[in-house]
């Protein structure tokens, strides 16, 4: 491609963004910020010393706001939406640029250094960059590559006493051939668990926290959260384990010299207790030393094994012929590889329980992410090396002993007979001993099947495998007492739990947890104290277990969801294996021990549900949250596959609600109703131009959805920006919902002041009626005597200068003036209470089912009074009729509620709802409507329609004639409803519909002011589309 010709620009830095304070100092001198000019770049340099550069202008050819991708605009991103640092916004790339002092303008220390500069100006910036020299060094905390940090730390963790103790005796029992399916059956699991590490390591950055911090991103708080918890305590508790059993071996040498300090049981606290310490300190130098006394175990340790590989092919002596070697032997190799099952424990799954937790503890290096130079590549090669390492070694040491060992041998110097002696059974009687005996008494203390010191003794140098047996212990303990604490660390600055907060203090450059170091001092000496940890050690491997199993679980669970946030750049994983490795994994808990595997699961649960209960307010973009959308997403769809029927008729309910905090008492009605049950959706028209009124929506929209949840109420929060109440509910009306999750009802606030509103809010709000019967929907109106609107009284997050709503009672649009309203005290503000929300007692829900609307005036209070709070009240049906037929239609509507299976059972027949009204009440519906009248003294249509012209809310006189049966029928009904219902907790009535282009909007609003004024309870005018909502059938 071509460079356009560029002008000529003076040399300089380039940080690859252009800042708004630099386009509106060009706006202002009168040059567009688009416009390339001498001396301008990406950033101008100006004497302001804002960074300058020709990086933009030569990679596009043009002068623009647009920046390059960087790594800075991607860091620290949080959710969808949020800003993101550096890179111009929408409005800054495509709308006119303004300047905005209070909310563009920075100091020029800010920008410079925003810009990469110093404040000595551009050579210093040079400088810096080089080296930065000019700058007091801050020391760098220390990181571990792969091999230090993960590998070593892994191997010494795998490794252990099982090691050196069990694997010949394993061996023995299961012969080499069962012994190797053991072993791989061991590393099955761990490999498939080091992929799905590997893999959840490399989908993103990866911070301190370890096995915690790895679970809990991938699968939410929930389950992170309480497996964080206990794999910190089993890492603490495990300190303890290891060190008791370095201090049984220890003891057991005193024993062998007669030097014991006090008792066995007591010489292993007094020497636990000093060898913890002693770790600790270590811990607590650094992790710098706690790194070098971990090679330090690792180089003995392999000297202990190299050790042992010599003293095989060193020629046997008497004395270890006499307990069963004799180096490499073709037939001893035979007559091991095959099983021999001995004692309580001789079963392939005992010896698997044996031996598993030895291939356990590939953990290690993942639990200190935090002290890595690059997790996402140190975590997967260290782990998965260590991994291999480990199995090699457990290969090799099970042949090799196989193959010079015999399982039984006496141990006496005695038992040496000539080759092929009669009498003498067994394979060492070729090599010229006889153990037949020992063998055959069971008593033999030597071999492979009684001798779990065959290491040491095949070795060349037996105190070797003591040291051995040494640095395995005491690097498992060090393992475990820097992971705790580092987990527990993350752990608690989440603040998941309570009362744990005080041990997330880091100190020193490496952030290190020194409380929570001396919390897992104080377990571990706890637990070496009680001394008996047999019962205890299941539980820790099932805890280990659990945290094997979501690992991989957390593997499956990402990448079933198809979460296109799902990118691990370790590819060698499959998500079949993880979830087979999940399985597996709970499946050995129960095999190791039953009774550990129920105890670690019922903690588990009881604080997966304490996080449940408490809801934290985290979001780390989990699995979980992608599955929840790939479940809402295939049902809706699903749901579009299933033809409706009455009998799964639900109200959805879209709610006017305007800022829901605004009516309370709206929200609250319609909120009890569909709880769990249907849709709900708090509509808001925001009035005025648009490009005022986006900015709003978007920054009130979260605190709004956060008020409701507040509130705990279920519904959705929604808003459309309008230039009039009118088109802004049609917008609603159409575009609501999704799939066959539409609403179907139109809930809103009555319209108290409409004999004061202007005219055309007048019009509005009766088309906004007539719009939602035009749309199938039903409509419901709610009236209380005390208004719903309660934004007058909220001082909390308005201004005083708050321009009240256009239309503060009908539950719809509003006019905040632009800055006034604060999003984040939304959430912070007190709640008004309302009468939905309180108990009712034993009142009663009077329904004035007065029209066939299909059942919907019936079917909301029923829904209502299905709640706790309303479940006292007793529900009585009123229904119009004549006084010569009361006792046939009431069997009727009985026999029709029956069928209905509503439960209500108080059925009023109201005879006298055609009767007149009384003169005063029919003179002041008059008096209400006299304002609205054309007094047009009964023209033709054509004078009446031009005098109209304007003023279409006008009542002809015509109009008042035609329509006076039903505007006394209001009146009459008014009358009822106070004889009746004066002291009901909710009224519910099917109210008068008004005729389209026949009905004017004043006259239809006076029928219903008639109709619900001077009434205490809340009213429910409730009108349906005529379709039906209940029926009898059961198809």
């Amino acid at each position: 491609m071509a460079e356009l010709p560029i002008p000529d620009l003076p040399p300089a830095r380039c940080s690859g963004r252009f800042t708004i304070s630099t386009l509106l100092g060009m706006e202002e001198g009168g040059r567009g910020p688009y416009t390339p000019t001498e001396g301008s770049g990406c950033d101008s340099v100006q004497p302001t010393h804002l960074s300058s550069s020709t990086l933009c202008t030569r990679t596009f050819g043009y002068n623009t706001v647009d920046v390059v991708p960087a790594y800075e605009h991607y860091a620290n991103s949080k959710g969808v939406g949020d800003p993101r640092k550096g890179r111009p916004s929408l409005a800054d790339l495509h709308s006119i640029l303004k300047p905005d002092p209070g909310r563009l303008r920075t100091p020029v220390s800010d920008l410079q250094q925003s810009n990469g500069l110093p404040e000595a100006g551009p050579e210093a910036g040079l400088e810096e960059a080089e080296g930065e020299p000019g700058r007091d060094s801050v020391p760098e905390p220390v990181r571990f590559g792969w091999v230090k940090g993960v590998m070593i730390r892994c191997m010494l963790n795998i490794w252990g006493v099982i090691l050196y103790l069990r694997l010949p005796w394993i061996t023995a029992q299961a012969g080499i051939a069962l012994t190797w399916l053991i072993i791989l059956m061991s590393v099955t699991v761990t490999t498939i668990t080091g992929l799905s590490i590997s893999a959840i390591s490399t989908n993103g950055k990866v911070k301190s926290g370890g096995t915690y911090f790895l679970i809990s991103r991938s699968l939410g708080p929930e389950l992170g959260g309480s497996i964080g918890l206990i794999f910190a305590f089993a890492n603490a508790v495990a300190v303890a384990m290891h060190t008791v059993g370095f201090a049984e071996t220890v003891r057991d040498l005193l024993q062998e010299h007669d030097s014991l300090i006090v008792d066995p049981t007591n010489d292993i606290r007094i020497i636990g207790v000093i060898t913890v310490t002693v770790l600790l300190g270590i811990s607590l130098a650094g992790m710098e030393w706690e790194a070098k006394a971990q090679i330090l175990f690792f180089l003995v340790i392999l000297v202990s094994f190299i050790n042992y590989l010599v003293g095989t092919v060193i020629p046997a002596t008497a004395e270890k012929q006499a307990k069963g070697f004799f180096s490499y032997r073709a037939d001893i190799f035979a007559q091991n590889f095959v099983p021999n099952w001995r004692g309580p424990e001789g079963s392939f799954f005992g010896l698997f329980s044996i031996f598993f937790p030895s291939a356990t503890g590939i953990l290690a290096g993942a639990n200190i992410s935090g002290d890595l130079k690059d997790p996402a590549v140190a975590i997967p090669k260290g782990t998965l090396m260590a991994i291999f390492w480990t199995t090699v070694s457990y290969l090799v040491l099970s042949a090799t002993i196989g193959a010079c060992v015999v399982r039984d041998a006496s141990g006496s110097l005695n038992d040496s007979v000539a080759v092929g002696s009669p009498g003498c059974e067994g394979l060492a009687c070729s090599f010229g001993w006889n153990f037949t005996a020992c063998t055959q008494q069971q008593s033999c203390r030597y071999g492979l099947s009684n001798y779990y010191q065959s290491m040491s003794m095949v070795s060349g140098f037996g105190p070797l495998i003591t040291a051995g047996i040494f640095g395995a212990t005491l690097s498992s303990a060090l393992a475990c007492l820097v992971s705790a604490p580092k987990v527990f660390q993350c752990l608690c600055k989440d603040q998941l739990y309570p009362l744990i907060g005080f041990f997330g203090k880091g100190y020193g450059r490496n952030s290190e947890p020194i409380r929570g170091y001396m919390l897992t001092y104080a377990i571990a000496i706890g637990f070496i104290l009680i001394a008996e940890l047999n019962a205890i050690a299941p539980i820790i491997s099932n805890f280990f277990l659990c945290s094997y199993a979501l690992i991989n679980f957390s593997c499956f669970h990402a990448s079933i969801t198809n979460s296109p946030g799902w990118r691990p750049s370790f590819r060698y994983y499959s998500k079949w294996a993880a979830l087979f490795g999940a399985a597996v994994s709970v499946v050995i808990m129960f095999l190791l021990t039953w009774w550990a595997a129920l105890i670690a699961f019922s903690i588990v649960i009881f604080l997966l549900g304490y996080v449940l209960y408490k809801k934290p307010d985290v979001n780390w973009g989990s699995s979980m949250q992608a599955s929840s959308y790939n479940m809402a997403l295939n049902y809706s769809v699903g749901l579009s596959e299933v033809d409706e029927h009455i009998k799964n008729y639900r109200p959805q309910c879209l709610v006017l609600t305007g800022p829901p905090n605004f009516r309370p008492a709206l929200v609250d009605f319609v909120g009890t109703f569909t709880k769990n049950l249907s849709l709900m959706l708090c509509g808001n028209v925001l009035i005025g131009p648009r490009k005022q009124k986006m900015p709003e929506s978007q920054l009130m929209a979260d605190g709004h959805t956060k008020w409701l949840m507040k509130r705990k109420i279920k519904a959705f929060y929604t808003d459309v920006v309008a230039e009039d109440l009118r088109s802004g509910v049609q917008m609603l009306i159409q575009a609501a919902g999704l799939g066959k999750m539409r609403p179907n009802i139109l809930v809103l606030g009555y319209k108290k002041n409409w004999r004061t509103a202007s005219p055309q809010s007048l019009e509005d709000y009766v088309g906004i009626l007539h719009d939602a019967f035009d749309f199938k929907y039903g409509v419901c109106l709610m009236r209380m005597k005390e208004g719903l609107n309660v934004s007058r009284v909220l001082q909390a997050h308005v201004n005083p200068t708050f321009e009240a709503a256009e239309h503060p009672e009908n539950g719809t649009g509003s006019r905040a003036a632009p800055g006034t309203v604060d999003p984040t005290n939304l959430a912070n503000e007190q709640q008004a209470s309302t009468i939905f929300q309180s108990e009712q007692g034993k009142k009663t829900i009077d329904i004035y089912w007065l029209f066939d609307d299909g059942g919907l005036t019936l079917l909301i209070p029923y829904l209502l009074g299905r709640k706790k709070r309303w479940g006292k009240c007793k529900i009585r049906v009123f229904v119009g009729g004549q006084i010569n037929r009361m006792d046939e239609e009431r069997k009727a509507i009985v026999s029709l509620l029956s069928k209905f299976r509503l439960g209500f059972h108080e059925v009023h027949i109201l005879p006298d709802i055609n009767q007149k009204p009384r003169p005063e009440h029919i003179k002041r519906f008059d008096e209400l409507i006299a304002p609205f009248r054309l007094n047009d003294g009964f023209k033709d249509e054509a004078t009446v329609n031009e005098m109209r012209q304007g003023c279409p809310w006008k009542i002809s006189d015509e109009e008042v004639d035609k329509n006076r049966a039903k505007s006394l029928r209001q009146v009459r009904l008014n009358e009822i409803l106070l004889d009746y219902s004066r002291d009901a907790a909710l009224i519910a009535i099917t109210p008068p519909i008004g005729r389209k282009g026949r009905c004017p909007s004043s006259l239809y609003m006076a029928w219903l002011e008639t109709l619900s004024q001077d009434l205490r309870p809340p009213i429910i005018l409730t009108r349906g589309n005529q379709e039906n909502v209940l029926t009898f059938y059961c198809q």
